[in-house]
């Protein structure tokens, strides 16, 4: 795809878009590739620009040296040039450098006026030009201006160096703008650089041939030898390793990875060789979804961005009637001569106040934030997620696989006379593997291990929330929770001493139903991560209240709630209730956060502030979520919370230099300190003023990149 073919959008206005760079005709931006490539790409417009700030450069120095020249010592050769020969050069040095090195800023002003979006190239423009018309009738026409006006010289003074000088100091700052601007997608390319280029396939077990990665087909066998980066995701066929998986974690210790393990393209294997079955390429590859997330994101508008939105809307029509009732007050009661002093201070107005600091302040604090995110296992669908994030303060969060591994194992089985464990655990695993709850996998994981033979299930009917039934040859059964054999009228009694100690302990339990009859129960306990006691702590401390949801049992929701510290729990809960739970929360007032993994939270992770999806889940829950944490670790959630403060305070900050910029730059360039102390603001020292603005924003902005989470 050559560089023309690639859409380019705008990062202040995401609805422009065009096939190929170019300028935004809202606000004049250059304009940015959706796709981000692995290398940087050559910027047509930042080689334009750069070309006439260097041809604008060389020729403005002849025009500063003959107009400064005269009022400098020790320079004879200068001040012998005549007044009028000076003015006459100045116009034939200055016309190239505002005619054609500051053409790109009259073309977008044009457009501006085309598309009722006045920005900051219309005051550009206009202050420009209209010191550059002056400067054209004072040389050629000055007849037209009263004898008054006149100087020492006999010639009326020309403003040539003004214009010429602003539009190199602009220049600067378009230049130094873009390359900061390209600084935000480092991100994303140092993610697209882990992407290997080649795969190594096995064709008969043997190693066939070296091809490029883009050639992997679903189903491939691949070889990945120690150190080498794995080319897709997939599932480990053979061999044992440890492998890196910062790059998508940020966790550095690496994972040990054995026959049944997944693993993730981009990631790098240790010294074990591996053979993987490719089961994810191309986009559909972790690292694709990742780089194509981030790269939506930082192109989303915070809400925070409608406050530089509404101030810009009227804040170029202000700027352009604060230059004109400057230029009439000096016009009236300046100095001799007036009219100079008029045209200085109302071009002053106009180059100063240009809003292109308030208008990057937001985006650019996104688009480091975002992929700052991106490098630590944080994945922020958009910048409205982005900035609620740090307002939540209340953090519902589902056990199974929130919480817990998500990887639950029989602890025990108990059966009730004439029933033996074999028959009990046999018949339990048969029905169950039907079922896509992981504590039914778990049931039949534990069948598999003891060697038992599983048998066929007919007329199998799945309970939502209670559990399954079904026919296996001439018995019917039913496996489930209490509720379930309640409904069913089976008669649990003599298991419930069982049942209560096991769920004391966490473990959830499942009753074993054969004719009618309590025939014994399953233990199953899902183990806590190792991270989750010190994740939920710091947000604990942070002033988050959290909520645990589950539909477990409330003896063992209880007793895993103990273990954690945590003192709200809602328990047995279905699946439809989960959304209930946060709509009633968020119906109190509190700001929530729903964290979970399963297809059953979807709703939940929809319905509240932000959905917080655990990247170990399923892919509908990560498409509910708002953010997702690539480890599915909940230490990713005060990671998180942290780059959301973060964010915020530097869009903050922002927001407040660009309107302390404009709130003293104005009145200084107006002229409202020249009464007090003679203070009056150069055109040229507005342009660099205004440069510096926009600079200093996306400066400000990168200071994100070294923001430790």
């Amino acid at each position: 795809m050559t560089h023309h073919e690639v859409t380019h959008t705008c990062p202040m206005h995401p609805q422009v878009q065009q096939s190929g760079p170019g300028h935004c005709p809202l606000c004049g931006m250059a304009l940015e590739a959706i796709k981000v490539s692995a290398t940087p790409q050559r910027d047509p417009e930042l080689a334009d620009l750069s070309r006439r700030l260097w041809i604008g450069v060389a020729l403005s120095l002849p025009v500063m040296a003959l107009e400064m020249g005269a009022h400098l010592p020790g320079v004879p050769w200068l001040t012998q040039v005549p007044a009028l020969w000076s003015q006459w050069l100045q116009w034939l040095f200055a016309s190239p450098v505002i005619l054609w090195s500051g053409w790109p800023f009259f073309v977008r002003a044009a457009d501006s006026i085309r598309q009722r979006s006045l920005n900051m190239f219309s005051l550009i423009a206009l202050g420009v030009g209209a010191a550059y018309f002056y400067s054209l009738a004072a040389v050629f026409a000055p007849a037209l201006f009263p004898a008054g006006l006149r100087n020492e010289h006999g010639v009326i003074p020309a403003y040539f160096e003004a214009g010429a000088m602003i539009t190199v100091l602009v220049l600067v700052g378009q230049v130094l703008e873009l390359r900061a601007r390209r600084q935000t997608g480092d991100a994303i390319r140092a993610l697209l650089d882990l992407a290997p280029k080649t795969a190594r396939r096995l064709r008969d077990g043997q190693e066939d041939e070296v091809i490029p990665v883009d050639a992997v087909q679903r189903g491939d066998t691949l070889r990945v030898r120690p150190g080498e980066a794995i080319p897709v995701d997939g599932t480990v066929l053979t061999g044992m390793s440890a492998v890196d998986e910062s790059m998508v974690t940020g966790e550095s210790m690496p994972n040990e990875k054995a026959p049944g393990s997944r693993v993730t393209g981009g990631t790098i294997n240790g010294v074990g060789s591996l053979v993987v079955c490719a089961d994810r390429i191309g986009n559909e590859t972790l690292l694709a979804r990742i780089v194509q997330q981030v790269s939506e994101a930082q192109r989303s508008r915070a809400p925070i961005q409608r406050l530089a939105d509404g101030v810009s809307a009227w804040f170029v029509p202000a700027v352009t009637a604060i230059a004109f009732l400057a230029f009439c007050g000096w016009l009236v009661w300046g100095p001799p001569p007036a009219l100079a002093y008029a045209i200085v201070a109302a071009v002053s107005v106009l180059i100063i106040a240009c809003p292109c600091a308030l208008g990057l302040a937001t985006p650019m604090s996104i688009m480091v934030g975002m992929g700052k995110g991106a490098t630590v296992g944080v994945l922020i669908r958009n910048a409205e997620a982005l900035e609620r994030f740090e307002k939540i303060d209340t953090l519902v969060v589902d056990k199974t696989g929130t919480l817990t591994e998500g990887r639950p194992q029989v602890i025990a089985v108990q059966t009730a006379a004439p029933f033996d464990e074999a028959t009990v655990l046999t018949l339990g695993a048969s029905l169950e593997q039907a079922s896509e709850h992981p504590l039914a996998g778990a049931i039949v994981e534990c069948a598999h291990a003891r060697g038992l033979k599983l048998q066929p299930v007919t007329s199998f009917t799945s309970l939502t929330g209670r559990g399954v039934r079904g026919s296996i040859g001439e018995q019917s059964v039913v496996i489930g929770n209490q509720p379930l054999f309640a409904e069913t009228r089976i008669d649990f009694a003599a298991l419930q001493p069982s049942a209560d100690r096991l769920r004391a302990e966490g473990a959830t339990v499942m009753f074993v139903g054969i004719n009618g009859q309590a025939a014994g129960l399953i233990a199953v306990a899902d183990p806590i991560k190792a991270s989750t006691p010190a994740a939920l702590a710091s947000l604990v401390e942070d002033g988050v209240r959290i909520v645990m949801l589950t539909g477990d049992n409330r003896a063992t929701a209880i007793a895993v709630a103990r273990r954690l510290r945590l003192t709200d729990v809602e328990a047995e809960v279905l699946p439809e209730q989960k959304q209930a739970v946060v709509k009633r929360l968020r119906a109190a007032g509190r700001i929530v956060a729903m964290a979970g993994d399963g297809v059953n939270d979807a709703p939940a992770l929809a319905a509240a502030d932000i959905g917080i999806a655990m990247g170990t889940g399923t892919e509908v829950a990560m498409h509910s979520a708002g953010v997702t944490l690539v480890k599915g670790d909940l230490a990713g959630i005060a990671r998180a919370r942290t780059l959301s403060r973060a964010t915020m305070r530097n869009i903050r900050q922002n927001l407040v230099l660009a309107f302390v910029y404009n709130a003293l730059g104005i009145p200084l360039a107006a002229g409202a300190l020249y009464p007090l102390f003679g203070w009056l603001l150069s055109p040229v020292i507005a342009a660099a003023a205004m440069s510096l603005s926009s600079v200093s924003v996306i400066g400000n902005a990168l200071r994100l990149r070294r923001l430790r989470l």
